[in-house]
């Protein structure tokens, strides 16, 4: 009894201290100790202890000052986010969702929808690829070649509730290369999935063709979804392509470099 009543009146001062009186430490300095804090400790916990904690926890200037201190950088100064601690932490788990999208690993963790002509293939680089860390690339044959990836949200650390109230962007981006002597065409397609894998959004733009003797430049594809609504649990990208002119060997487009990532809106 005695240690039940000790503990409620422990409480009970605990409570007034943290509802009446001010924070003996100044909020400048609080904020100072929350950025060399763990993120997730500043949010679960110390936003908790009292009002005041709350309020620097919560603090546009906090959040602010931890994306600067760990060089996470609008890249339009104009586009300001409406939350800051939302900004940070889709820039912190910022990250490309695909596996192996430059085939160092061959076909690994991709599924293989269409493997027409002499099959997909994977080889170095034609010509240099705008970012030079991308030595190889894939490449399609002369029959239609897909290949497909399907991404779960939820074990990439993106849960229901999170995705469902801020549906924060998602980017898509995919660079591809005819060869300069041979005619091909390239495909993609984006779908936005929900938990029973039927389509809430999708991005499919028209198939892109080139002519014979071409410059054999790269081409970078990007997409934004946003404003996509609740319900989406899965992401599955598919590109291909093939040769235009039936030739044996590997003269179709060339794929590489495929990216699908959770931004923030005013970054993507």
């Amino acid at each position: 009894m005695g240690a039940t009543q000790s503990s409620a009146s422990a409480a009970g001062s605990s409570q007034g201290l943290s509802q009446e009186h001010p924070c003996p430490v100044p909020l400048e300095i609080l904020e100072e100790i929350f950025l060399n804090l763990p993120p997730e400790q500043v949010v679960w916990v110390c936003r908790l202890v009292c009002h005041q904690w709350g309020q620097v926890a919560d603090s546009e200037s906090l959040w602010r000052g931890r994306c600067r201190r760990e060089g996470y950088r609008l890249r339009d100064a104009s586009k300001i986010p409406k939350d800051w601690r939302l900004f940070y932490f889709l820039c912190k788990k910022r990250r490309n969702l695909l596996k192996n999208p430059k085939g160092e690993n061959k076909m690994k963790n991709w599924q293989i929808l269409e493997n027409g002509g002499d099959q997909w293939k994977v080889e170095g680089v034609m010509v240099p690829h705008p970012n030079e860390k991308v030595q190889q690339n894939f490449v399609t044959s002369y029959g239609m070649c897909k290949k497909s990836q399907l991404i779960d949200l939820g074990v990439e650390g993106y849960n229901a509730l999170f995705m469902d109230h801020f549906q924060p962007g998602i980017k898509i981006s995919d660079w591809y290369a005819p060869r300069w002597d041979c005619g091909s065409e390239y495909t993609i397609r984006v779908e936005l999935l929900n938990q029973r894998k039927k389509a809430v959004q999708t991005f499919a733009p028209d198939t892109v063709y080139f002519e014979q003797w071409n410059d054999q430049t790269w081409n970078q594809m990007t997409h934004v979804f946003q404003d996509y609504g609740p319900g989406v649990r899965y992401i599955r990208f598919t590109h291909g392509g093939k040769d235009a002119q039936f030739w044996a060997g590997w003269y179709g487009i060339r794929v590489t470099d495929s990216c699908v990532e959770i931004c923030p809106a005013v970054d993507a």
